[in-house]
């Protein structure tokens, strides 16, 4: 089993920026990619971000790429997703899922944090 909890979560306005992490605990992480989704009100949830179990690869939304970078440090068992540039659009709960696999394209996901909640104002 394995446990993920989301933070960093918080309301912002548009243009600032936030830091999402994701800690893993119960089991290690580091040999899994890992990814980022968000869903917003009334939406389905949508893929964010991924990144392969070294780091080595990442993979993103067209929407943010240029804006939101993610990053894990599996040292620590933890997943990160800074934010910058942000839009009221997305405004929505972010959260982190652990891969079956150490790929982060195609991947399939068997766990799921419990979301944090980010909201841009305009």
């Amino acid at each position: 089993q394995v446990q993920l909890v989301e933070s960093g979560g918080g309301l912002v306005q548009a243009g600032g920026s936030l830091r999402l992490s994701c800690a893993a605990s119960g089991r290690t992480i580091s040999t899994y990619a890992m990814g980022w989704f968000r869903q917003a009100p009334g939406k389905e949830r949508e893929f964010v971000a991924s990144i392969s179990w070294s780091g080595s690869n990442t993979y993103y939304r067209d929407s943010v790429k240029g804006r939101f970078t993610i990053s894990r440090d599996n040292a620590k068992n933890t997943v990160y997703l800074q934010m910058n540039s942000l839009a009221p659009e997305d405004t929505a709960v972010y959260y982190c899922a652990k891969s079956r696999s150490r790929v982060a394209v195609g991947a399939s996901y068997d766990y799921w944090g419990q979301g944090t909640q980010v909201t841009v104002s305009s």
